[in-house]
């Protein structure tokens, strides 16, 4: 009680969590795209189920990893070399979040573009099992969380804040998440962009786990203008539908 009357007391301390919060629900957007879209494969009646669970997991997962944040901070140490080039653990996690990203974006877009037909001619959707899916959303959290702890442990040294900062973040990703995955089942070229948005992000993990960093800004940026041009599409749309 001490320590969190003496934080509350504390200008700089109310700065620092401000600043972890602001970064981890940015960083969060990248996994909520693709919690997102996980769930819509999940079958209609338990995607809530998923989203909450998988949400409550990564939570869960997040919090272990701030309690041995020292132990992740040293995960940036080389570990072997391939072809003279050194890789970390934290660059062997972002490689393989990389190809996994990779592979279910260009998985799901085949799908999308090129659908196999069931029996009476109408597109096979195929279905996800909450339990794979939550596989799937704890493991590309820990992906997405290894970079942002790091960071966090740069920026302060007081676990409670940290703790705070996650904990807001996550919570935010539970109440953004069912609309997100609602609004992109109901758009199917909405539905594309994300899945574009997700193979970008992939690239980018695989390229920062060969060491050639691509700063965020300039993902969101595009996220930003992609989407804003889909939306410019989506009214268009709509307009010429009303139009005589």
């Amino acid at each position: 009680m001490d320590t969190i009357a003496r934080l509350a007391a504390d200008p700089a301390s109310w700065a620092a969590l401000a600043t972890l919060i602001a970064m981890e629900v940015v960083l969060g957007v990248d996994n909520l795209v693709f919690i997102a879209l996980l769930s819509n494969r999940v079958e209609a009646s338990r995607r809530t189920l998923a989203r909450s669970l998988g949400l409550m997991l990564a939570l869960i997962f997040r919090l272990a990893m701030l309690a041995s944040a020292a132990a992740i901070v040293h995960l940036t140490g080389p570990v072997t070399t391939v072809l003279g080039h050194p890789f970390s653990v934290r660059d062997l996690l972002l490689l393989a979040g990389g190809l996994f990203l990779v592979w279910k974006a260009t998985t799901e877009i085949h799908e999308k573009v090129d659908p196999d037909e069931a029996d009476d001619g109408s597109p096979k959707v195929a279905k996800l099992g909450v339990g794979s899916a939550l596989v799937q959303i704890v493991l590309i959290d820990i992906v997405f969380s290894v970079d942002s702890i790091i960071t966090a442990v740069g920026m302060t040294s007081e676990f409670p804040i940290m703790v705070i900062a996650v904990v807001f973040a996550v919570g935010v990703m539970m109440v953004a998440s069912g609309p997100l995955a609602g609004f992109i089942h109901r758009n199917p070229t909405v539905l594309m962009l994300a899945l574009s948005f997700l193979l970008m992000i992939g690239m980018t993990l695989i390229a920062d786990g060969f060491g050639f960093h691509i700063e965020r800004g300039y993902i969101y940026a595009a996220m930003f203008f992609s989407s804003l041009v889909e939306t410019l599409n989506a009214l268009a749309r709509r307009n010429s539908r009303r139009a005589p």
